[in-house]
This record gives structure tokens, sequence and C-alpha cells, in this order.
């Protein structure tokens, strides 16, 4: 256990009472996000609209049997559109979370749903989340580049702390928080009921002395020479991570 610990501690020094404490900080604090656009090469993030994106979102995470990919979250699958577009206005004005469409940049339409909640300017801490994709978004090069712009611009806004939080027995949400070079810090058991169940939480973060070789990783992984005619990559985002450590 204390090999963990070590491994995960932030450097601290010694105060004058002879206690260990964390070490200076030189930091002004950060900004809560803006409702704007984040655009990319491959997908951008709109502001979420009921009136832009409720229908199409409707029809996109609506499409796998049994609404598999409601399972993890707090809400949905919905029986109709008017439930969905009904949420959707409650939620798209919404700070905290504050709900982003994930939107094709070919033809426009959006496929997928992400947030920024927890948004803690005054401790520099952030967190994303509320993630949905829909078949046509999930394990896709746009999948990567939306949560590379949500990283980007957290940081960029001067926080300090980026988190991911999941159900531990979201296999595939666990593996994109690895793949994306998020650090495991542990597990929260029995934080949550989650639609009659028992939901053990996983924690992850990347902190913002790590963001830059990350961002190099992502930035290098998400150039157009990287992937073949059909879209597959030629070298994964392990690679390029493992080239700047």
């Amino acid at each position: 256990m204390r090999a963990d610990w070590d491994a995960l501690a932030q450097p601290a020094q010694m105060n004058a009472n002879g206690q260990m404490v964390g070490m200076p900080v030189d930091w002004r604090g950060a900004s809560h996000p803006p409702r704007v656009l984040l655009s990319g090469r491959y997908c951008r993030l709109e502001p979420l609209s009921a009136e832009r994106h409720g229908a199409q979102l409707f029809d996109a995470l609506h499409q796998l049997p049994g609404g598999a990919n409601w399972t993890y979250l707090s809400h949905g699958p919905f029986a109709g559109p008017d439930d969905w577009l009904e949420w959707v206005g409650a939620n798209a004005g919404s700070d905290d979370p504050q709900f982003y469409a994930i939107v094709d940049q070919v033809d426009g339409v959006a496929i997928g749903l992400a947030s920024y909640l927890r948004i803690a300017p005054a401790d520099g801490s952030i967190e994303v989340g509320f993630l949905n994709f829909s078949p046509r978004l999930q394990r896709s090069r746009l999948a990567t580049e939306a949560m590379y712009l949500m990283m980007r611009n957290a940081f960029e806004l001067g926080y300090r702390r980026y988190e991911w939080k999941c159900d531990a027995q979201n296999a595939p949400s666990v593996k994109a928080a690895l793949r994306l070079g998020f650090t495991f810090e542990g597990l929260f058991r029995q934080a949550r009921v989650n639609k009659g169940r028992n939901r053990d939480t996983a924690w992850f973060s990347t902190l913002d002395g790590e963001w830059p070789a990350r961002r190099q990783a992502l930035e290098a992984w998400l150039e157009p020479k990287n992937f073949d005619a059909d879209g597959r990559q030629r070298q994964s985002l392990a690679r390029f991570a493992a080239m700047r450590e």
C-alpha cells in the first residue's frame, strides 16, 4: 500500500513544525468554461441545443439493442423523442454539468454527447463525463479528438486537475481512460446506487504537469498521415505516448 501511495503522491516538504506539507504552488486560478464551440479537424463540440441537436442525438443514441450505451449512465434510454427532448431542454442551459454535442465535421450531424462537470475553478479541478457515443462515434478518431479538445480547453483555462470517473464495471470506459493516458487513482466502493444497482466508482486523473507530453502524443496520433484510406490507424496512441516518456 505504501508503495502505491508513494507512486501517486505529489512532492512534499517539511515545514517549520517538522510536518510534511505539499509544495508551494504558483497558480493563479482557473476560469469557468465559457459555453463556446470547440473545433477540431474531424469533429467539433457545440454547446448542446434542443433545437439544433435534439432530434439527431435521439436517433444516434438509440440505435443499440437494449440501450447498451445507456447502461452505466444515470439517465436513459428514453421511450421516445418527446421524453428525450424534454431532458435536453432541461439540461442544455446548465452551467454544471455543461453539455456539448459532438458533431461530425464532414456532414454536421450530432453523433455523441459529453460534458464538463464538478467544475471547481477555485480548486483547479474539472471532470469530463456524461459521455454517450453513438455506434458511428465509438472507437473512431472523432471520439479521441473530442476528448482531446475538451482536455486541451480545460488546461488552457488554467485547471490543474482533469478527472475521469466511471462505473468500475464499465470496461470500455476504463479502457478509454487508460488509453488516453489518465492515471488510475483508486476505487470508491459503494459510491452510488445507479438504476437500482450498486456502483463502485473508478477514479482517474490527468494533471497539468502531465498534459504537455500527452498533448503531443494525442496530436501526433490525430495527424491525417497516421490513418490509411479506410481511416485505420497506422500507429497506436500507446506507441506515440511511449515515444514521449
